[in-house]
């Protein structure tokens, strides 16, 4: 199986927030853009796997920044670290307020873990991931202990049972 890089699989992918996604004081629900999120990374680890994948975890979900009706958000996302058949994707938010010139803000990050998927829905291997420069040489790694860090964390619960 081929390896492929961070830039095949990478998104970026906008909305303008609309009443419908907020509260009655203008600002958008947390789940709306969660939702987003889930989105972006599932577009992205599908292109990697080129299968079914599942959302299997949200780490380090972090709110930066509000987000208001009439804002446009911009989700971009792109893998960070590749297991077996798991892919974590990282996905930055930004808020852009199209009635000023200010730049866009990082509104919040995340963390996603997907799970590719056979036609069974038994976890299937996923290509590697081939990194290319070093700043994905330092994701790969903070995602790789994230990973370890998550897996010690199952077997202690599973101890406890």
């Amino acid at each position: 199986m081929t390896g492929k890089t961070v830039e095949y699989s990478q998104v970026i992918m906008s909305n303008e927030m609309l009443p419908q996604h907020a509260n009655a004081t203008g600002y958008v629900h947390g789940g709306e853009i969660m939702k987003l999120i889930d989105s972006a990374g599932g577009v992205v680890a599908h292109r990697h796997a080129r299968r079914n994948v599942v959302t299997a975890r949200v780490d380090e979900l972090e709110f930066i920044h509000p987000i208001r009706v009439g804002n446009v958000v911009t989700c971009y996302g792109k893998l960070t670290f590749v297991g077996n058949s798991s892919m974590e994707v990282l996905v930055i938010v930004t808020v852009e307020d199209v009635f000023n010139d200010e730049p866009a803000k990082i509104a919040l990050t995340a963390y996603l873990t997907f799970v590719s998927l056979d036609e069974n829905r038994k976890p299937k291997q996923v290509p590697s991931l081939e990194l290319v420069n070093e700043e994905e040489r330092r994701l790969n790694e903070e995602g790789q202990q994230r990973y370890l860090a998550y897996k010690r964390r199952k077997n202690k619960a599973s101890d406890l049972q």
